[in-house]
């Protein structure tokens, strides 16, 4: 036989498409053509599957002009993962192989010159996809065995790992019986969270841990305005230790996207991600971009937290391009040729200094800013953008006695409790967290009785408060009802909420 089919996948964003790797032997002058729109890094697989052939003690056709398709032709593929497949299509069409054998399989793997197979990116959107788009006869997705466990937490799908390419060959083989090991996922539900700390560690901060409870209870974002050294940085580390496990569905949404950019750790399997991004990067990096598009900081931190430290020093242009995955919950990156979605249901945490000298406000040391300084500093981040952080709380300078004094406070484990149950309010009663409604949803879940309605609008109108940043303060009110196992959204909500707007104002109220 001189033509062989072989099934893989490329990589298109979140997608996973089929690929049919076609590949034909021919009489004439010897040559190894790959055509299909392939990358430089496919196409230096030609020197790579020479030489893995050959180390393994197998046999390459050195002889034969070697024509490799990937089709569909349109497709753009790139990486090493056709390395296993255009190897496995060679042998096949020599008839080493039992051509039979490989429509029971889909492969991927990047091939070393010894003949040994390398991880590769987005091994859980290959086992995804297999799962959406169910082929018949079903099909096994044969992988790296450093890849293949990620690709095995996908229930529904027949994962099979090997280490080096004469493994597969093995199994292919005509009437042999060695089959391949199926994939088993190589770890227990880790729910340590140890890494961030306890909550209680935190001496002082009452408002700021409040802030961060309701943040949990909700999804809601947040800014924390303060002084160098009051614990901005440990309050926000911290506030991964009060939230929930992710769901099922939840951490395959998360691992899917960290799979992309080959981040996902198995060990860390539904555990919310914590990026914190440097105050240079830029807005590609925040966002996603780049040829072929990747996701950015808010798409790697999908389900889980985004902590910018230093707010006001990140680019303008950057900020300004978190405005609508705030709202939306995803990001769209068009170029010329190129339209791909990424999730980005990130929370945000962040936190900046009230002035550039940093002591507006502290009363142990002053502020040597000038009121134009402030209000340049502070004017670096947009009203748009502050009108999307939900919560925006001081956190004021700590004194030596606080310091000093034994730990007070609640633990972590105590306060995630009360967000479990906050949360599971949430979700029997409308089925998402009260940070996702919308404006029907809040009609029907988040109207507050006769006098807290009256309470809010009016402190709309004394506030200037934009249709968004009422509805926020309403998101927040019915969040402070549900902690305080509240059924309707009583005054005493409203006021509390209406406190967690006002951390900026203050500060330019004290200059």
């Amino acid at each position: 036989m001189s033509l062989a089919l072989v099934k893989s996948r490329a990589l298109d964003g979140l997608r996973a498409p089929e690929v049919t790797v076609e590949v034909h032997l021919a009489n004439g002058l010897p040559s190894f053509t790959l055509v299909g729109l392939a990358d430089t890094e496919v196409k230096e697989a030609r020197e790579r599957v020479r030489a893995a052939l050959s180390n393994s003690g197998l046999e390459f056709p050195f002889n034969k002009r070697i024509t490799v398709n990937l089709a569909p032709a349109d497709l753009p593929k790139e990486s090493g993962r056709f390395d296993l497949p255009i190897a496995l299509g060679i042998l096949a069409a020599m008839g080493h192989i039992d051509p039979a054998r490989l429509d029971a399989f889909e492969f991927a793997g990047e091939l070393s010159l010894g003949g040994e197979l390398r991880a590769v990116r987005g091994a859980l959107a290959m086992a995804l996809a297999m799962r959406q788009h169910a082929a018949s006869p079903v099909r096994t997705l044969v992988l790296p065995a450093a890849s293949a466990s990620e690709a095995a937490l996908v229930e529904g799908v027949g994962v099979c790992g090997a280490g080096h390419l004469s493994e597969v060959v093995a199994a292919l083989l005509p009437e042999s019986t060695v089959t391949l090991a199926r994939a088993q996922v190589s770890h227990a539900v880790c729910a340590d969270l140890s890494g961030h700390g306890d909550l209680i560690d935190v001496k002082g901060q009452g408002v700021a841990k409040r802030a961060l409870e309701v943040a949990a209870a909700a999804g809601h974002s947040l800014l924390m305005v303060g002084p160098p050294g009051t614990g901005k940085s440990m309050l926000a580390r911290r506030l991964a230790s009060i939230l929930p496990p992710l769901s099922t569905d939840e951490a395959l949404e998360s691992a899917a996207v960290l799979s992309l950019a080959g981040h996902f750790e198995p060990a860390r399997w539904r555990q919310r991600v914590f990026r914190a991004p440097h105050h240079t990067a830029s807005s590609v990096a925040l966002v996603g971009g780049g040829s072929p598009p990747r996701p950015g900081e808010i798409s790697l931190s999908h389900r889980g937290l985004l902590f910018l430290d230093e707010l006001p020093e990140f680019p303008r242009a950057a900020l300004e391009a978190l405005r609508e995955p705030l709202e939306t919950g995803h990001i769209t990156i068009s170029r010329a040729a190129r339209r791909h979605d990424f999730p980005a249901r990130f929370q945000l945490v962040a936190a900046m200094n009230p002035c550039p000298c940093g002591h507006l406000g502290n009363p142990v040391k002053a502020c040597r800013c000038t009121p134009d300084q402030v209000s340049r500093y502070q004017a670096k981040l947009s009203g748009p953008l502050l009108d999307r952080i939900d919560l925006q709380v001081e956190v004021p300078a700590v004194g030596p006695e606080v310091l000093a004094r034994a730990p007070d406070g609640e633990r972590s484990e105590v306060v995630a409790e009360r967000v479990r149950r906050a949360r599971a309010r949430q979700m029997a009663r409308q089925g998402c967290l009260n940070s996702e409604l919308d404006g029907a949803g809040l009609d029907a879940h988040a109207q507050p009785n006769a006098a807290a309605l009256a309470f809010l609008q009016k402190a709309s109108v004394r506030l200037g408060w934009s249709g968004r940043a009422f509805h926020r303060v309403l998101r927040l009110a019915r969040t402070l009802a549900d902690l305080g196992d509240s059924p309707g959204i009583e005054p005493a909500h409203v006021a509390e909420a209406i406190q967690y707007r006002r951390a900026l104002q203050q500060g330019v109220e004290a200059v």
